[in-house]
């Protein structure tokens, strides 16, 4: 018999970075034709964020995060997630919004974290992270390297495990759902660990991601 589906990470969202949160919803307006939904505040990262849902039955309660820096935090503590602090990052931005990343979902974040260092790679450490919204509290426990930075050009995945509630729980359809993707770069030892559903992960170098989208303006492509 196969292993236990509940040993599989799940494609959980897909990460727009934007200079500023009013360029990624303006980006996503004349990209994707719709206007993101609400998001919320992360104290901890000094980021916020907007969100919509792309979730079909091969990507289920997928959604989609547009996140910048919020100019009106307190600098964190630390060097915040998925690289937003990286200088050649921060410039890319200059040009306007970027796919940048993947999170994938675990019901299992260690025996994944542990996966992921037995073939050589870097997962980062877990952090317990939550955020109040009108339908309550999200709570959640996230890898995040100390540095911040993203491994395999940011085509390897970020692991979270959802403690509760989940986003897609209370979100609308956007009119947007997702159609592929195609991961590039990411060890096929890796690729054993993950056993990602409905995406494509290639050892190959590439775009480190590849998402298809549909949207009101038709299908969207877009590349890291």
């Amino acid at each position: 018999m196969g292993r236990d589906v509940t040993q599989q990470a799940l494609l959980d969202h897909l990460i727009v970075a934007a200079a500023t949160l009013d360029e990624g919803v303006a980006w996503c307006e004349s990209t994707l034709g719709v206007t993101p939904g609400p998001g919320g505040r992360h104290a901890f990262m000094g980021t916020h964020n907007r969100l919509l849902k792309i979730a079909t039955p091969a990507y289920p309660a997928a959604y989609f995060e547009i996140i910048a820096i919020d100019p009106e935090a307190k600098p964190p503590q630390r060097p915040r997630w998925f690289g937003l602090d990286d200088a050649a990052l921060q410039a890319r931005l200059r040009d306007g919004p970027r796919l940048i990343h993947l999170v994938a979902r675990s019901t299992m974040l260690d025996m994944h974290r542990w996966g992921l260092i037995t073939v050589g790679l870097k997962p980062g450490e877990p952090i317990a992270a939550s955020r109040e919204t009108p339908a309550g509290t999200l709570s959640w426990e996230i890898l995040v390297a100390a540095n911040g930075a993203l491994d395999c050009g940011g085509a390897l995945p970020t692991l979270i495990q959802w403690k509760g509630p989940h986003p897609t729980d209370n979100m609308p359809d956007s009119g947007i759902t997702l159609k592929a993707l195609t991961l590039h770069g990411v060890p096929e030892r890796a690729r054993q660990v993950l056993r990602l559903p409905g995406v494509q992960v290639l050892p190959e170098p590439g775009p480190a991601l590849v998402a298809t989208l549909s949207t009101p303006l038709g299908d969207v492509v877009l590349q890291s």
